[in-house]
């Protein structure tokens, strides 16, 4: 069970990002967010997201129509405007 569940059903990008960002950061470190999503863009949204913040996607499914992300935090969060060299 995840340490935290965010559902954003219904919201249009970018909100689901937008508050996924500032949800992961009540996580504590090591502990992981969950994400319930209808937006069809979320998919590539969630993994350039974490790739991007430091943090893992370790689970992204979808069922009737509904996307679940699972993002573990990283243990420290990078600053601002970081962005992950491994490409």
């Amino acid at each position: 069970m995840a340490d935290k569940l965010l559902d954003v059903r219904g919201l249009p990008c970018p909100y689901p990002i937008l508050k996924a960002r500032k949800a992961i950061l009540e996580v504590p470190a090591g502990g992981t967010l969950e994400v319930l999503a209808t937006d069809p863009g979320s998919r590539e949204d969630f993994a350039v997201f974490a790739e991007t913040s430091g943090h893992m996607l370790v689970a992204a499914t979808v069922e009737a129509g509904v996307f679940r992300f699972v993002i573990q935090r990283a243990h420290e969060v990078p600053p601002p405007g970081w962005h992950s060299s491994a490409s």
